[in-house]
């Protein structure tokens, strides 16, 4: 498609350039205009009506192409819904009748499998609602995002403990975006944790923090974590894109985001949320 593309607008701009100068040529030679001023006036028209056909020609197909694309994860995250409710249902049901300990170990492998099919079902949603700029802001409690997402993590890393302290905060925000912050950050304090199994997390004076207790960084990595594709660790498995997403969502919804590191003593990140944008 965008190789067609490519070769269809070098062929408009070839023709245009080439009737650009024989009007040019026709317009100075054969007809014996001298009029400066008229002759800049048709160019400058001429140029404008061939760049609103090249840009119409390349961004047309373009569009048609995201639309469908957009069309596709709408459909497929419409039929994906049954089936995921179909097996939370069902599981729940199974549940209520099994008695062996084995049978309900299996059960709950099934069901934890599903909520982070869910969790990648609401993520698909949320990236549609991003690109169609819808407003995604509203009014939640910010320690029962952190509860939530905790029982969800502590079904990832079972053998993390997470230390909660967290006061009461209502807030105004993008929720789902919010929530993929938290995981990533929790996430990088699991993966640069390897010789602790604690990760605090505190709310308090309109802050969240989240503290672990790995490998830290010095001043020299603290500069360079939110360079896309950037690791702190080459042999930990990741893309380096995380911590930019999160600067940027931070940015973009007016949250203090700040590190504190040290080598060997771990991590600490605050999101100080203002109190007049962020808070209710």
């Amino acid at each position: 498609m965008f190789r067609n593309l490519r070769v269809n607008i070098f062929i408009y701009y070839f023709i245009t350039v080439i009737t650009f100068l024989v009007t040019l040529y026709a317009l100075i030679d054969i007809l014996n205009i001298d009029n400066i001023y008229l002759i800049s006036l048709i160019m400058l028209c001429f140029v404008i009506l061939s760049g609103i056909f090249i840009s119409k020609l390349a961004v047309d197909p373009l569009a048609e192409y995201v639309k469908n694309l957009q069309n596709l994860s709408k459909e497929t995250l419409h039929e994906l819904n049954l089936p995921i409710s179909t097996i939370i249902t069902n599981t729940q049901m199974l549940e209520k009748n099994l008695n062996d300990e084995k049978s309900k170990k299996r059960l709950l492998r099934i069901q934890n499998a599903c909520d982070m099919l869910k969790q990648r079902y609401n993520e698909l949603e949320y990236m549609i609602k991003m690109q169609s700029k819808q407003n995604l802001q509203e009014e939640f409690s910010l320690d029962e995002l952190v509860q939530q997402r905790i029982s969800f993590l502590s079904k990832v890393y079972p053998h993390i403990h997470f230390n909660l302290t967290l006061d009461t905060l209502s807030i105004k925000s993008d929720k789902t975006g919010l929530s993929k912050v938290i995981d990533n950050l929790i996430d990088n304090g699991v993966k640069y944790s390897k010789n602790s199994t604690n990760i605090d997390i505190r709310i308090k004076e309109h802050t969240l923090e989240i503290q672990d207790y790995g490998i830290g960084m010095d001043e020299v990595e603290l500069i360079r974590i939110f360079d896309n594709y950037y690791q702190a660790n080459k042999e930990i498995q990741g893309f380096g894109i995380g911590l930019s997403m999160v600067k940027r969502f931070c940015d973009t919804n007016h949250i203090l985001l700040n590190f504190d590191s040290k080598p060997e003593h771990g991590t600490l990140v605050r999101l100080k949320f203002n109190i007049n944008q962020g808070t209710i």
